[in-house]
Protein backbone atom coordinates (compact mmCIF):
# COMPACT_ATOMS: atom_id res chain seq x y z
CA UNK A 1 0.00 0.00 0.00
CA UNK A 2 1.34 3.42 -0.90
CA UNK A 3 2.36 5.58 2.05
CA UNK A 4 0.63 8.52 0.40
CA UNK A 5 -2.75 6.80 0.41
CA UNK A 6 -5.36 8.92 2.15
CA UNK A 7 -8.76 7.45 3.02
CA UNK A 8 -11.75 9.54 3.98
CA UNK A 9 -12.87 8.67 7.53
CA UNK A 10 -16.46 8.37 6.27
CA UNK A 11 -15.54 5.69 3.69
CA UNK A 12 -17.77 2.63 3.30
CA UNK A 13 -17.31 -0.88 1.96
CA UNK A 14 -20.10 -2.05 -0.32
CA UNK A 15 -21.26 -5.65 -0.08
CA UNK A 16 -23.71 -7.90 -1.83
CA UNK A 17 -27.29 -6.72 -2.04
CA UNK A 18 -26.34 -3.10 -1.46
CA UNK A 19 -25.35 -3.62 2.19
CA UNK A 20 -22.64 -1.28 3.41
CA UNK A 21 -20.44 -1.02 6.47
CA UNK A 22 -18.28 1.93 7.43
CA UNK A 23 -14.57 1.26 7.45
CA UNK A 24 -12.85 1.09 10.83
CA UNK A 25 -10.49 3.91 11.72
CA UNK A 26 -7.28 3.33 9.74
CA UNK A 27 -3.83 4.86 9.84
CA UNK A 28 -4.45 6.15 6.31
CA UNK A 29 -7.19 8.40 7.68
CA UNK A 30 -4.65 10.66 9.36
CA UNK A 31 -3.13 11.37 12.75
CA UNK A 32 -5.98 13.65 13.86
CA UNK A 33 -8.26 10.58 13.83
CA UNK A 34 -5.73 8.15 15.34
CA UNK A 35 -4.95 10.37 18.33
CA UNK A 36 -8.53 10.86 19.44
CA UNK A 37 -9.29 9.91 23.06
CA UNK A 38 -10.99 6.51 23.49
CA UNK A 39 -14.66 6.30 22.61
CA UNK A 40 -16.34 3.37 24.31
CA UNK A 41 -19.72 1.64 24.40
CA UNK A 42 -21.33 -0.49 27.11
CA UNK A 43 -24.72 -2.20 26.80
CA UNK A 44 -26.47 -3.45 29.96
CA UNK A 45 -29.63 -5.53 29.67
CA UNK A 46 -32.20 -6.59 32.23
CA UNK A 47 -35.01 -8.99 31.37
CA UNK A 48 -38.77 -8.90 31.97
CA UNK A 49 -39.14 -5.12 31.74
CA UNK A 50 -39.26 -2.52 34.52
CA UNK A 51 -42.00 -1.59 36.96
CA UNK A 52 -44.53 0.80 35.43
CA UNK A 53 -47.35 0.37 37.97
CA UNK A 54 -51.01 0.67 37.13
CA UNK A 55 -52.48 4.07 38.03
CA UNK A 56 -55.17 2.50 40.24
CA UNK A 57 -52.50 1.00 42.51
CA UNK A 58 -51.31 4.47 43.59
CA UNK A 59 -47.63 3.71 43.04
CA UNK A 60 -46.69 6.48 40.60
CA UNK A 61 -43.62 7.37 42.65
CA UNK A 62 -42.33 3.82 42.04
CA UNK A 63 -42.52 4.05 38.25
CA UNK A 64 -39.19 3.40 36.53
CA UNK A 65 -39.91 6.17 34.01
CA UNK A 66 -40.23 9.60 35.68
CA UNK A 67 -43.84 10.66 36.31
CA UNK A 68 -43.30 14.11 37.82
CA UNK A 69 -41.41 17.34 37.16
CA UNK A 70 -40.06 20.03 39.47
CA UNK A 71 -38.83 23.41 38.21
CA UNK A 72 -38.68 22.11 34.66
CA UNK A 73 -36.68 18.98 35.51
CA UNK A 74 -37.88 15.40 35.81
CA UNK A 75 -38.09 13.91 39.28
CA UNK A 76 -36.43 10.55 39.83
CA UNK A 77 -38.85 7.86 40.93
CA UNK A 78 -38.11 5.92 44.10
CA UNK A 79 -36.77 2.95 42.13
CA UNK A 80 -34.21 5.12 40.28
CA UNK A 81 -33.36 7.53 43.13
CA UNK A 82 -29.83 6.05 43.59
CA UNK A 83 -29.00 7.47 40.13
CA UNK A 84 -29.83 11.06 41.13
CA UNK A 85 -26.16 12.07 41.76
CA UNK A 86 -25.62 11.46 38.03
CA UNK A 87 -28.57 13.57 36.81
CA UNK A 88 -26.38 15.64 34.48
CA UNK A 89 -24.75 12.49 33.09
CA UNK A 90 -27.81 10.46 32.13
CA UNK A 91 -31.17 10.65 30.37
CA UNK A 92 -34.31 8.52 30.25
CA UNK A 93 -35.48 7.70 26.72
CA UNK A 94 -39.19 7.08 26.22
CA UNK A 95 -41.27 5.69 23.38
CA UNK A 96 -38.58 3.44 21.89
CA UNK A 97 -39.43 0.13 20.24
CA UNK A 98 -38.33 -2.35 17.59
CA UNK A 99 -40.87 -2.68 14.72
CA UNK A 100 -40.22 -6.45 14.71
CA UNK A 101 -41.05 -6.69 18.40
CA UNK A 102 -44.88 -6.75 18.22
CA UNK A 103 -44.70 -9.42 15.49
CA UNK A 104 -42.48 -11.80 17.43
CA UNK A 105 -42.67 -14.17 20.38
CA UNK A 106 -42.40 -11.74 23.34
CA UNK A 107 -39.48 -13.74 24.73
CA UNK A 108 -37.28 -12.98 21.71
CA UNK A 109 -36.97 -9.42 22.99
CA UNK A 110 -33.52 -10.09 24.44
CA UNK A 111 -32.38 -11.70 21.18
CA UNK A 112 -33.26 -8.60 19.16
CA UNK A 113 -32.58 -5.87 21.75
CA UNK A 114 -29.16 -4.92 20.34
CA UNK A 115 -29.89 -6.02 16.78
CA UNK A 116 -33.42 -4.91 15.87
CA UNK A 117 -33.54 -8.13 13.86
CA UNK A 118 -36.43 -9.14 11.59
CA UNK A 119 -38.35 -12.34 12.13
CA UNK A 120 -36.91 -15.73 11.21
CA UNK A 121 -35.51 -15.91 7.69
CA UNK A 122 -35.48 -19.57 6.56
CA UNK A 123 -33.26 -18.69 3.59
CA UNK A 124 -30.50 -17.56 5.93
CA UNK A 125 -31.02 -20.21 8.57
CA UNK A 126 -31.13 -17.52 11.24
CA UNK A 127 -33.42 -14.65 12.10
CA UNK A 128 -30.81 -12.40 13.67
CA UNK A 129 -28.33 -9.78 12.53
CA UNK A 130 -25.28 -8.04 13.97
CA UNK A 131 -25.57 -6.47 17.43
CA UNK A 132 -24.67 -2.87 18.13
CA UNK A 133 -21.76 -3.78 20.42
CA UNK A 134 -20.15 -5.82 17.64
CA UNK A 135 -20.42 -2.97 15.14
CA UNK A 136 -18.60 -0.83 17.70
CA UNK A 137 -16.01 -3.59 18.19
CA UNK A 138 -15.40 -3.77 14.45
CA UNK A 139 -14.36 -0.13 14.44
CA UNK A 140 -12.37 -0.03 17.69
CA UNK A 141 -10.65 -3.42 17.91
CA UNK A 142 -7.34 -2.28 16.40
CA UNK A 143 -6.79 0.06 19.36
CA UNK A 144 -7.32 -2.35 22.25
CA UNK A 145 -6.27 -5.79 23.41
CA UNK A 146 -9.71 -7.39 23.18
CA UNK A 147 -12.23 -6.56 20.43
CA UNK A 148 -15.12 -6.87 22.84
CA UNK A 149 -16.15 -8.23 26.21
CA UNK A 150 -19.38 -10.25 26.28
CA UNK A 151 -20.75 -11.03 29.74
CA UNK A 152 -23.92 -12.56 31.11
CA UNK A 153 -25.39 -13.78 34.36
CA UNK A 154 -25.33 -17.26 32.77
CA UNK A 155 -22.40 -18.30 30.62
CA UNK A 156 -22.76 -19.40 27.01
CA UNK A 157 -25.51 -18.47 24.56
CA UNK A 158 -28.69 -20.02 25.94
CA UNK A 159 -31.15 -20.80 23.16
CA UNK A 160 -33.59 -19.09 20.80
CA UNK A 161 -36.01 -16.79 22.67
CA UNK A 162 -34.37 -17.70 25.99
CA UNK A 163 -30.95 -16.41 25.06
CA UNK A 164 -28.02 -16.22 27.48
CA UNK A 165 -26.25 -13.45 25.54
CA UNK A 166 -27.27 -10.15 23.95
CA UNK A 167 -24.31 -10.03 21.54
CA UNK A 168 -24.46 -11.32 17.94
CA UNK A 169 -21.67 -11.41 15.40
CA UNK A 170 -21.66 -10.04 11.85
CA UNK A 171 -23.50 -13.17 10.66
CA UNK A 172 -26.19 -12.86 13.33
CA UNK A 173 -24.95 -15.78 15.41
CA UNK A 174 -24.92 -15.52 19.23
CA UNK A 175 -21.57 -14.83 20.86
CA UNK A 176 -20.99 -16.90 24.00
CA UNK A 177 -20.89 -14.87 27.20
CA UNK A 178 -18.66 -15.29 30.26
CA UNK A 179 -20.05 -15.10 33.78
CA UNK A 180 -17.17 -16.05 36.10
CA UNK A 181 -15.35 -13.00 37.58
CA UNK A 182 -12.04 -14.83 38.07
CA UNK A 183 -11.99 -16.11 34.49
CA UNK A 184 -12.86 -12.62 33.23
CA UNK A 185 -10.06 -11.13 35.32
CA UNK A 186 -7.51 -13.69 34.14
CA UNK A 187 -8.45 -13.16 30.52
CA UNK A 188 -8.20 -9.37 30.79
CA UNK A 189 -5.39 -8.68 33.23
CA UNK A 190 -3.31 -11.72 34.05
CA UNK A 191 0.15 -12.01 32.52
CA UNK A 192 3.68 -12.86 33.58
CA UNK A 193 5.85 -10.07 32.20
CA UNK A 194 9.00 -12.08 32.95
CA UNK A 195 8.24 -14.75 30.39
CA UNK A 196 7.12 -12.94 27.25
CA UNK A 197 8.67 -15.47 24.87
CA UNK A 198 7.03 -18.33 26.71
CA UNK A 199 3.69 -16.55 26.49
CA UNK A 200 4.18 -15.92 22.79
CA UNK A 201 4.98 -19.58 22.13
CA UNK A 202 1.92 -20.71 24.06
CA UNK A 203 -0.26 -18.28 22.16
CA UNK A 204 1.08 -19.46 18.82
CA UNK A 205 0.43 -23.09 19.76
CA UNK A 206 -3.11 -22.28 20.90
CA UNK A 207 -3.83 -20.34 17.70
CA UNK A 208 -2.62 -23.30 15.62
CA UNK A 209 -4.77 -25.66 17.68
CA UNK A 210 -7.87 -23.50 17.23
CA UNK A 211 -7.18 -23.30 13.47
CA UNK A 212 -6.94 -27.09 13.24
CA UNK A 213 -10.07 -27.68 15.31
CA UNK A 214 -11.99 -25.10 13.26
CA UNK A 215 -11.07 -26.79 9.99
CA UNK A 216 -12.07 -30.23 11.28
CA UNK A 217 -15.32 -28.83 12.69
CA UNK A 218 -16.25 -27.22 9.36
CA UNK A 219 -15.58 -30.51 7.59
CA UNK A 220 -17.82 -32.33 10.07
CA UNK A 221 -20.48 -29.62 9.79
CA UNK A 222 -21.02 -30.41 6.12
CA UNK A 223 -22.03 -33.97 7.03
CA UNK A 224 -24.58 -33.14 9.73
CA UNK A 225 -28.32 -32.67 9.78
CA UNK A 226 -30.03 -29.31 10.24
CA UNK A 227 -30.34 -29.31 14.05
CA UNK A 228 -26.76 -30.51 14.49
CA UNK A 229 -25.54 -27.84 12.07
CA UNK A 230 -27.17 -25.19 14.23
CA UNK A 231 -25.28 -26.49 17.25
CA UNK A 232 -22.08 -26.59 15.23
CA UNK A 233 -22.66 -22.99 14.13
CA UNK A 234 -22.61 -21.93 17.76
CA UNK A 235 -19.48 -24.00 18.37
CA UNK A 236 -17.70 -22.48 15.37
CA UNK A 237 -18.71 -19.00 16.53
CA UNK A 238 -17.10 -19.77 19.89
CA UNK A 239 -13.92 -20.91 18.15
CA UNK A 240 -13.81 -17.77 16.05
CA UNK A 241 -14.17 -15.63 19.17
CA UNK A 242 -11.36 -17.54 20.90
CA UNK A 243 -9.10 -17.16 17.88
CA UNK A 244 -9.69 -13.40 17.58
CA UNK A 245 -8.88 -12.95 21.26
CA UNK A 246 -5.71 -15.01 20.93
CA UNK A 247 -4.52 -13.03 17.92
CA UNK A 248 -5.22 -9.77 19.74
CA UNK A 249 -3.32 -11.02 22.79
CA UNK A 250 -0.27 -11.81 20.69
CA UNK A 251 -0.21 -8.34 19.17
CA UNK A 252 -0.27 -6.65 22.59
CA UNK A 253 1.94 -9.04 24.52
CA UNK A 254 4.98 -6.71 24.56
CA UNK A 255 2.99 -3.67 25.71
CA UNK A 256 2.59 -3.42 29.49
CA UNK A 257 -0.83 -2.88 30.99
CA UNK A 258 -1.64 0.32 32.81
CA UNK A 259 -0.87 -0.06 36.52
CA UNK A 260 -4.11 -0.41 38.45
CA UNK A 261 -5.34 -1.30 41.92
CA UNK A 262 -7.23 -4.61 41.93
CA UNK A 263 -7.48 -4.91 45.72
CA UNK A 264 -11.21 -4.05 45.79
CA UNK A 265 -12.15 -6.95 43.50
CA UNK A 266 -13.94 -9.94 44.97
CA UNK A 267 -13.03 -12.57 42.40
CA UNK A 268 -14.66 -15.27 44.49
CA UNK A 269 -18.08 -13.68 43.96
CA UNK A 270 -20.46 -15.95 42.06
CA UNK A 271 -23.98 -15.66 40.71
CA UNK A 272 -25.01 -18.21 43.33
CA UNK A 273 -23.90 -15.94 46.18
CA UNK A 274 -24.96 -12.43 47.18
CA UNK A 275 -26.40 -10.65 44.11
CA UNK A 276 -24.90 -7.25 44.98
CA UNK A 277 -21.41 -8.70 45.46
CA UNK A 278 -21.60 -10.44 42.11
CA UNK A 279 -22.92 -7.50 40.10
CA UNK A 280 -20.52 -5.00 41.66
CA UNK A 281 -17.54 -7.25 40.95
CA UNK A 282 -18.60 -7.60 37.32
CA UNK A 283 -19.12 -3.84 37.02
CA UNK A 284 -15.72 -3.23 38.64
CA UNK A 285 -14.11 -5.49 36.04
CA UNK A 286 -15.79 -3.59 33.20
CA UNK A 287 -14.68 -0.24 34.62
CA UNK A 288 -11.09 -1.48 35.00
CA UNK A 289 -11.10 -2.88 31.46
CA UNK A 290 -12.20 0.50 30.12
CA UNK A 291 -9.67 2.37 32.27
CA UNK A 292 -6.82 0.18 30.98
CA UNK A 293 -8.21 0.47 27.42
CA UNK A 294 -8.28 -3.32 27.12
CA UNK A 295 -11.57 -3.13 25.21
CA UNK A 296 -13.93 -0.43 24.02
CA UNK A 297 -17.03 -2.55 23.58
CA UNK A 298 -18.89 -4.39 26.35
CA UNK A 299 -22.25 -6.17 26.49
CA UNK A 300 -23.51 -7.45 29.84
CA UNK A 301 -26.79 -9.36 30.25
CA UNK A 302 -27.89 -8.91 33.87
CA UNK A 303 -30.65 -11.50 33.75
CA UNK A 304 -32.57 -13.70 31.30
CA UNK A 305 -36.12 -13.73 30.02
CA UNK A 306 -39.02 -15.90 31.16
CA UNK A 307 -37.61 -17.04 34.49
CA UNK A 308 -34.52 -18.65 32.98
CA UNK A 309 -31.24 -18.82 34.88
CA UNK A 310 -30.01 -18.11 38.37
CA UNK A 311 -30.88 -14.41 38.43
CA UNK A 312 -34.62 -15.11 38.46
CA UNK A 313 -34.21 -16.04 42.13
CA UNK A 314 -32.33 -12.85 43.08
CA UNK A 315 -35.48 -11.10 44.40
CA UNK A 316 -35.95 -14.00 46.84
CA UNK A 317 -32.38 -13.53 48.07
CA UNK A 318 -33.16 -9.85 48.66
CA UNK A 319 -36.17 -10.69 50.84
CA UNK A 320 -38.93 -10.30 48.25
CA UNK A 321 -41.63 -12.95 48.01
CA UNK A 322 -41.52 -14.02 44.33
CA UNK A 323 -39.07 -14.60 41.52
CA UNK A 324 -38.33 -11.82 39.04
CA UNK A 325 -40.41 -13.23 36.19
CA UNK A 326 -43.38 -13.82 38.48
CA UNK A 327 -43.15 -10.24 39.79
CA UNK A 328 -43.07 -8.90 36.23
CA UNK A 329 -46.59 -10.31 35.73
CA UNK A 330 -47.97 -8.91 38.99
CA UNK A 331 -51.04 -6.67 38.67
CA UNK A 332 -51.84 -6.13 42.37
CA UNK A 333 -50.35 -3.29 44.39
CA UNK A 334 -48.02 -5.40 46.52
CA UNK A 335 -46.65 -7.36 43.57
CA UNK A 336 -45.97 -4.23 41.51
CA UNK A 337 -44.34 -2.57 44.51
CA UNK A 338 -42.04 -5.57 44.98
CA UNK A 339 -41.15 -5.53 41.28
CA UNK A 340 -40.20 -1.87 41.67
CA UNK A 341 -38.08 -2.74 44.71
CA UNK A 342 -35.98 -4.96 42.47
CA UNK A 343 -35.60 -2.07 40.02
CA UNK A 344 -34.29 -0.10 43.00
CA UNK A 345 -31.70 -2.81 43.63
CA UNK A 346 -30.55 -2.64 39.99
CA UNK A 347 -30.34 1.16 40.19
CA UNK A 348 -28.03 0.82 43.19
CA UNK A 349 -25.72 -1.45 41.20
CA UNK A 350 -25.78 0.91 38.23
CA UNK A 351 -24.93 3.87 40.47
CA UNK A 352 -21.92 1.92 41.76
CA UNK A 353 -20.79 1.36 38.17
CA UNK A 354 -21.12 5.05 37.27
CA UNK A 355 -19.22 6.04 40.40
CA UNK A 356 -16.37 3.72 39.45
CA UNK A 357 -16.17 5.10 35.93
CA UNK A 358 -16.23 8.69 37.19
CA UNK A 359 -13.28 7.82 39.43
CA UNK A 360 -11.08 6.70 36.50
CA UNK A 361 -9.61 9.45 34.36
CA UNK A 362 -8.69 9.70 30.70
CA UNK A 363 -6.56 12.61 29.55
CA UNK A 364 -9.64 14.66 28.64
CA UNK A 365 -12.07 13.70 31.39
CA UNK A 366 -13.49 10.70 33.22
CA UNK A 367 -13.94 7.25 31.70
CA UNK A 368 -17.71 7.86 31.88
CA UNK A 369 -17.30 11.05 29.84
CA UNK A 370 -15.76 8.93 27.07
CA UNK A 371 -18.21 6.02 27.33
CA UNK A 372 -21.81 5.74 26.16
CA UNK A 373 -23.68 3.40 28.51
CA UNK A 374 -26.99 1.94 27.36
CA UNK A 375 -29.18 0.36 30.04
CA UNK A 376 -32.59 -1.09 29.41
CA UNK A 377 -34.92 -3.98 28.70
CA UNK A 378 -36.45 -5.50 25.58
CA UNK A 379 -40.00 -5.17 26.88
CA UNK A 380 -42.08 -3.04 29.20
CA UNK A 381 -44.06 -4.55 32.06
CA UNK A 382 -45.61 -7.93 31.19
CA UNK A 383 -43.72 -8.30 27.91
CA UNK A 384 -45.23 -5.23 26.21
CA UNK A 385 -42.97 -4.59 23.17
CA UNK A 386 -43.28 -0.79 23.05
CA UNK A 387 -42.01 2.11 25.18
CA UNK A 388 -38.99 0.02 26.09
CA UNK A 389 -37.42 1.14 29.38
CA UNK A 390 -34.19 2.81 28.27
CA UNK A 391 -31.53 4.92 29.94
CA UNK A 392 -28.45 6.41 28.27
CA UNK A 393 -25.53 7.69 30.34
CA UNK A 394 -22.07 9.17 29.78
CA UNK A 395 -20.62 10.37 26.51
CA UNK A 396 -20.19 14.02 27.54
CA UNK A 397 -17.03 14.24 25.44
CA UNK A 398 -18.98 12.87 22.47
CA UNK A 399 -21.54 15.66 22.60
CA UNK A 400 -24.32 13.97 24.57
CA UNK A 401 -26.47 16.48 26.47
CA UNK A 402 -28.09 14.91 29.52
CA UNK A 403 -30.45 15.59 32.38
CA UNK A 404 -33.65 14.99 30.45
CA UNK A 405 -36.54 12.57 30.02
CA UNK A 406 -36.70 12.46 26.24
CA UNK A 407 -39.70 11.14 24.30
CA UNK A 408 -41.20 11.88 20.91
CA UNK A 409 -44.00 9.37 20.42
CA UNK A 410 -43.22 5.91 19.07
CA UNK A 411 -39.58 5.95 17.94
CA UNK A 412 -37.48 3.22 16.36
CA UNK A 413 -34.81 1.96 18.73
CA UNK A 414 -32.52 1.50 15.73
CA UNK A 415 -32.65 5.26 15.09
CA UNK A 416 -31.19 5.79 18.55
CA UNK A 417 -28.58 3.10 17.86
CA UNK A 418 -27.54 4.94 14.71
CA UNK A 419 -27.26 8.12 16.80
CA UNK A 420 -25.01 6.26 19.23
CA UNK A 421 -22.77 5.09 16.39
CA UNK A 422 -22.49 8.60 14.97
CA UNK A 423 -21.61 9.96 18.43
CA UNK A 424 -18.87 7.34 18.66
CA UNK A 425 -17.48 8.63 15.37
CA UNK A 426 -18.66 5.60 13.41
CA UNK A 427 -20.11 7.07 10.24
CA UNK A 428 -22.41 4.22 9.33
CA UNK A 429 -25.23 4.97 6.87
CA UNK A 430 -27.79 2.96 8.83
CA UNK A 431 -28.34 0.30 11.44
CA UNK A 432 -30.92 -2.51 11.19
CA UNK A 433 -34.25 -0.91 10.22
CA UNK A 434 -33.25 2.67 11.05
CA UNK A 435 -34.77 5.52 9.07
CA UNK A 436 -32.39 8.17 10.38
CA UNK A 437 -30.99 9.50 13.64
CA UNK A 438 -32.84 11.08 16.56
CA UNK A 439 -33.34 14.76 15.87
CA UNK A 440 -33.72 17.29 18.70
CA UNK A 441 -32.49 14.76 21.21
CA UNK A 442 -29.65 14.20 23.66
CA UNK A 443 -27.37 13.40 20.71
CA UNK A 444 -25.95 16.68 19.44
CA UNK A 445 -24.67 15.05 16.25
CA UNK A 446 -28.06 13.62 15.31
Amino acid sequence: MSKSLKIDRRAFLQGAGGAALALPVLDAMGAEVIEQPPRRFCALYTANGMSLPKAENGLDEWSWFPTAEREGEFVFGRSTEPLSPFRKQLSFMGGLFHPSGPKADPHTCSDMWLTGAPLHNPNRGTYNSVALDQVVALHTKQYCRQPSLVLSIDAGTGFLSRTGTISYNLEGRPIPAENNPRRVFNRLFRGDRASLESQRDKLQNRIKLVDAVSENARSLDRQLGKSDRQRMDQYLTSLNEVESRLIASERWIDIPLKKQDYSHLNLDATSEGEPADYYRTMFDLIALAFDADITRSVAFMLNREDGMGISDTFPLKLGLTSTHHQLSHATDKDGQWQFAKYDLFLSQQLAHFFERMCGYQDRNGSVLDNTIVLFGSGASTTHYPKNLPTLVAGGANMGLRHGTYWRNGDTRMSNMYLSILRSLGIEQEGFADSTGTLSESIFSRA
